[in-house]
């Protein structure tokens, strides 16, 4: 018999489902509205006490989008990511072969400055792609789509539901672990999620398909607001991989990542052209849907509503194949539900409590990259499917639908999460 917080738990969790169905239907509903009204239910069903908020919340996590995006938006603002698009164009005249070099550098991009991000300024150089390629915007999209996602699994900062699981699972020197478990399937997930593109698409290579009048070279907007953010990402880059090495050798380090890229950019800020432009760049809505969903997500938690289809999947400690078959499954699943990162901030809960540890890593590892590559199965998979396809209706008139996406979505996933699993598993025997 369910009980009255599991039915208040159950009713949390049907906002947020509702929400973002009637989202798919109505986009002008922003998603940060639907977790707040979700999250402000969860306080007021008695779910979660008042004097408990400030606790629940990942601050480390906040820290961390603020100055990722703060970066980023030094980067974009400066016509740095402009000036890389045309100059990457003209590195051959195959038509093909540049969808892998763009693929390879949306990838590249999520990996270090938050799938999110890429996501949102992405969008905006596909109708420059689709000019230089001369093909229509749709194939493009499932490209920035699909390559976002599937290269924001190999660092800790790529998204923010590996952002969640390297800091509250304590994984020991996160930048070099997920590297290198997560970097080599990336890369051949990427060349194979392109070439299956190619062929459903039917894209034909040939130099004669480049549109050579979109390849006048772009000047930068401001040369040095471009070095600054440059400067700032390959720093927040190499203070990570800095202090993931003094970790490794038990030397005094930073336990609170999130602190080096907020660090970085509240030093870029004076230096700027325009300090209130690039705090405007910062998306602040996607600050407010994470600080609202860890708090719905916890209330849905001390529900205890969802412990019974968890237990029923995985109901004890399984570090080994079949275990890590079970946490691909559930997140697979749940992430269709909640959406991958309030469905991680609960999953980790969950795990905590069975005993996972930090030394487990094969098992985070595969937490990690199959509520990831979860974004890729249907358009609530992930936020940034979300702003992509938004973004693609209102600003540029390209509709996709939700039985379009989930055609292609089901067979790319399926191919990601079986390179993932092949490697993690050959790994877990060495």
């Amino acid at each position: 018999m369910v009980g009255i917080k599991e039915f208040t738990g159950l009713l949390v969790l049907l906002i947020i489902i509702g929400g973002f169905i009637l989202r798919a239907k109505k986009p002008k509903i922003p998603a940060w509205s639907i977790m707040s009204f979700a999250g402000s239910m969860s306080v007021l069903f008695g779910l979660i006490p008042i004097s408990k908020l400030n606790y629940i919340i990942n601050w480390n996590l906040i820290l961390l989008l603020i100055g990722m995006f703060s970066i980023v938006g030094i980067i974009e603002e400066s016509g740095l990511i402009d000036y890389f698009i045309i100059k990457l164009s003209r590195l051959t005249k195959n038509r093909t072969l540049l969808l892998y070099i763009f693929s390879l550098f949306f990838a590249i991009a999520a990996s270090f400055m938050v799938n999110d991000a890429v996501a949102i300024f992405g969008v905006g150089f596909l109708p420059m792609i689709s000019r230089i390629l001369d093909m229509p915007l749709e194939p493009l999209a499932f490209l920035l789509i699909f390559s976002i996602t599937i290269g924001s699994a190999m660092t800790p900062i790529g998204n923010p539901q590996n952002m969640l699981i390297a800091t509250e699972a304590s994984i020991s020197a996160p930048f070099v672990t997920f590297f290198k478990y997560l970097a080599l399937p990336t890369f051949i997930n990427l060349c194979l999620t392109t070439y299956i593109l190619t062929k459903i698409y039917r894209i034909e290579e040939g130099n004669k398909y480049l549109n050579q009048s979109s390849l006048v070279q772009k000047n930068l907007k401001n040369k040095r607001d471009a070095y600054i953010g440059l400067i700032g990402l390959l720093l927040t880059i190499f203070l990570m991989l800095l202090n993931d090495f003094l970790e490794m050798f038990k030397l005094p380090h930073v336990t609170q990542i999130g602190l080096i890229p907020f660090v970085v950019a509240s030093f870029s800020y004076i230096f700027v052209s325009s300090p209130r432009e690039v705090l405007s760049k910062v998306n602040w809505s996607a600050i407010i849907f994470f600080i609202a969903m860890f708090i719905a997500s916890q209330g849905i938690w001390n529900s205890t509503l969802l412990n019974y289809p968890l237990h029923y999947l995985l109901p004890r400690l399984m570090n080994n194949t079949s275990g890590f078959l079970r946490i691909t499954l559930i997140s697979l699943l749940f992430s269709q539900l909640l959406s991958n990162v309030p469905f991680t901030n609960i999953f980790i809960l969950y795990l905590h409590n069975l005993g996972y540890s930090p030394s487990d890593v094969l098992s985070w590892i595969t937490f990690s990259m199959s509520s990831t590559i979860a974004g890729n199965f249907t358009i609530l998979g992930a936020i940034s499917n979300v702003i992509i396809l938004d973004s693609l209706e209102t600003r540029f008139s390209t509709f996709i639908s939700y039985a379009k996406f989930i055609k292609l979505g089901v067979m790319i996933t399926l191919v990601n999460v079986s390179v993932y699993l092949l490697y993690i598993i050959a790994l877990s025997y060495l």
